[in-house]
């Protein structure tokens, strides 16, 4: 069994939106947990005081209360975090969105209505994401517990989104007569505060790079520092690495209705 632990960024004001999954196998969760309390600690004695959550756009920006940290030090920081994913071997699950493009045209869609908000199509694209990808796994060791940030207005509508999935959805991962539609879902999906559970906290620093990665990329929000392109791309290739395979999320070609339709949204940098 695994559980993905999800965040998002640019739900703002931002060009883009980003979600992230970091997944990890429930053989390892307890080792995972004690790593992430332990990187914590360290920087609590880092910056002087405790430090029990990671909020990435003040520590990117060297805000409180990371404002005694040099923005090398931060780049050290961060090149650390991702260096810790990456030699742990959790991948990740993404959906970005140009969001300018959803604004405009979305509502247009067949099947809006059923989705509603720009953060439920993203969290029903890495659910569908991850059960293309795991459902072909032995023994049903993809089954999969997902856990949310805390979204309040959102929560009831996932639910009720993923408990009765529309059935134009069944075409993205294949679904075969006799199977069960998500049927690597475990339960319904769970929501907790990203202040006591860390990876929650580790989803959040991955889609905000990936969210900077894009930013750059499509030349919408320029970089900041002279070698803010080159380091932010380093880091979203780490990112990339680690993610289930690409073709589970954005097909190069053969795609259904539905693969389309996340397609479409898209910036054209993660195609």
């Amino acid at each position: 069994m695994k559980f993905c632990y999800l965040d998002e960024s640019g739900i703002g004001n931002e060009p883009y939106a980003v979600m992230v999954g970091v997944i990890v196998d429930a053989q390892r969760m307890h080792v995972t947990k004690k790593n992430w309390a332990d990187l914590l600690g360290l920087l609590s004695k880092i910056v002087g005081q405790p430090i029990s959550e990671i909020h990435t756009r003040e520590f990117y920006s060297g805000n409180s209360p990371w404002r005694g940290l040099t923005g090398e030090v931060r780049a050290q920081i961060i090149s650390a975090i991702f260096d810790w994913l990456r030699k742990r071997k959790h991948h990740i699950v993404y959906s970005a969105v140009d969001k300018a493009k959803f604004s405009r045209e979305f509502a247009q869609e067949p099947h809006a209505d059923e989705i509603g908000t720009l953060w439920r199509f993203m969290a029903l694209h890495v659910c569908l994401a991850i059960q293309k990808h795991f459902q072909s796994e032995e023994r049903n060791k993809g089954h999969t517990v997902f856990i949310f940030d805390n979204e309040e207005r959102e929560a009831s509508n996932l639910i009720t989104l993923i408990k009765n999935p529309p059935v134009w959805t069944d075409t993205y991962y294949s679904r075969a007569p006799q199977q069960e539609q998500l049927d690597q879902m475990v339960d319904v999906p769970y929501f907790g505060d990203s202040r006591h559970v860390g990876l929650i906290q580790l989803a959040d620093f991955v889609s905000f790079f990936l969210r900077r990665f894009i930013e750059i990329k499509e030349g919408v929000i320029p970089p900041t520092y002279s070698d803010e392109r080159t380091r932010v791309e380093g880091w979203a290739k780490i990112a990339l690495a680690q993610s289930i395979p690409k073709s589970a999320i954005y097909l190069s070609k053969g795609r259904c209705e539905c693969a389309d339709l996340f397609c479409r949204y898209a910036p054209a940098c993660m195609l």
